[in-house]
């Protein structure tokens, strides 16, 4: 079965939802994190070596590739032809070892093109496996996060761009799960969106890095070769010249740091999404946020009323599984055994189910954000009723006027019990202040009392968005 056929089975028949019940969304992911792609990743590391090994140690016998050899080399490192995963795993299936079916594939390829023994014999030249597998890695999760920052920068967006709608729109704060003092829920949603903006930098600026030295990272078959070659600096150049780090210093694998780094930043991005999810779906649930029905949908088998918020609590799991795995490659792939041990190989194999889940999750985050808006009245309702909330802002006017003991004062007016805008003008005009003080907090009420948050949230948006 190759790429570019339709699968021979489906989707209802995957063992996994990322490629079952979630294909579609998981698409742009496909092509990039499947064995097919990792095993064009692989052709595209050994033919870029030949075509560097070619140009960086000219008196190797062979390194006068031809033109038309070369020509196929480099058609190999740019795009590997359709069925190319496909004709490597029928020669895996007799080798029985993946990366070596990949090196006779190329070799294959190239003896088409009229490439003599001598240039032959330069694919996966003072390689290990490890070699090309590290640097296909890399690319692989650098093309993935790529791919990801896009759908990731979408949300960011929706997110400050609803901060700003609703700037201005006033809401009962809730801390323990009980009233407090006022804010705004444009401000709530700006909150996440500067801290998903530092999150996405943080993953952005994870250096992806890969390693070129051979058997247990000390070119000792190279130098032994060609002793007189300066291998680290052709090693560099051509880890570089894929547009990755290099890094010196490795066993027989590259030590795995940059991806345990990867996957903690990205899966500290998904915990601020879990809990935006949560809270979302508490302001649904409070009816603050109120959500379109789409008319052929069903909320309830049972229960013809219901409009659930699906979208959030699907964001939220699939953000969960992904983070299991993410944590999990994050604790494991940096621990290898000596020189190395082949646990990572099969735990690597999963990094396209992890961010297949993170996918899946950005995505119906996106759908649960489309359908929800602010409901102003409701949102009325709560505040307007809140009027103990304002014992903060009385008791802080009484220390700044040195009145001793004015938490306590509104502590024993306030704790329990329900105050309304009376009672607090009453309890008001009982206190040791300035008549022009008084009249200003009698002025004051729930909904006026949000402090900058207006502005803060307008400051996170112009931030996130521009002005």
């Amino acid at each position: 079965m190759s790429a570019s056929t339709p699968d021979a089975f489906s989707s209802v028949d995957a063992l996994s939802p990322v490629d079952g019940r979630y294909r579609a969304a998981t698409e742009p992911l496909r092509s990039i994190l499947s064995e097919a792609g990792l095993i064009r990743e692989r052709i595209r590391i050994e033919a870029h070596w030949l075509v560097h090994l070619s140009t960086a140690v000219t008196w190797l016998p062979g390194a006068a590739l031809g033109s038309e050899v070369l020509a196929r080399a480099r058609q190999l490192a740019n795009e590997p032809d359709a069925d190319a995963a496909t004709a490597v795993k029928k020669i895996e299936a007799r080798t029985n070892h993946d990366v070596k079916a990949v090196e006779y594939y190329v070799r294959e390829q190239l003896a088409a093109a009229g490439a003599p023994e001598a240039v032959l014999e330069l694919v996966h030249f003072g390689c290990t496996s490890e070699d090309i597998n590290n640097l296909a890695y890399a690319r692989m999760l650098q093309a993935a996060r790529g791919k990801l920052l896009e759908t990731f920068a979408a949300r960011v967006s929706e997110i400050a761009t609803f901060a700003r709608l609703h700037a201005d729109t006033a809401m009962l704060a809730r801390t323990h799960g009980q009233p407090a003092s006022p804010t705004t829920l444009g401000k709530e949603f700006a909150n996440f969106a500067v801290r998903l903006q530092r999150a996405q930098q943080r993953w952005s600026a994870v250096a992806i890095l890969g390693k070129w030295n051979g058997a247990v990272g000390n070119f000792n078959a190279h130098v032994a070769a060609l002793p007189d070659v300066d291998w680290p600096a052709v090693s560099r150049s051509f880890v570089e010249s894929l547009g990755l780090t290099y890094n010196t210093w490795t066993t027989q694998i590259e030590p795995h740091d940059w991806i345990a780094e990867y996957c903690d930043a990205l899966a500290a991005a998904n915990v601020i999404l879990i809990d935006l999810c949560r809270d979302c779906w508490g302001y649904i649930s409070l009816g603050y946020l109120r959500q379109r029905a789409v008319a052929t949908e069903v909320g309830s088998s049972t229960m013809p009323h219901k409009v659930n918020p699906i979208d959030f609590e699907n964001a939220e799991g699939n953000l969960g599984v992904a983070n299991a795995l993410l944590r999990h490659f994050a604790e494991k792939l940096p621990v290898s055994r000596w020189q190395r041990d082949l646990t990572d190989s099969t735990v690597l194999r999963n990094v396209g189910v992890a961010l297949g889940h993170t996918l899946i999750a950005w995505r119906a985050l996106g759908k649960g954000l489309g359908k929800v808006a602010a409901d102003p009245a409701r949102l009325a309702v709560d505040i307007h009723g809140a009027w103990e909330v304002l014992g903060e802002a009385v008791q802080t006017v009484l220390r700044a006027a040195g009145v001793p003991e004015g938490y306590e004062r509104l502590k024993e007016f306030t704790r329990g019990r329900t105050i309304d805008a009376q009672a607090l003008a009453a309890f008001i005009d009982t206190l040791p202040l300035a008549p022009a003080e008084k009249v200003r907090l009698k002025a004051l009420s729930p909904q006026d009392y949000t402090g900058l948050a207006s502005q803060l949230a307008h400051l996170a948006a112009q931030g996130v968005l521009g002005p």
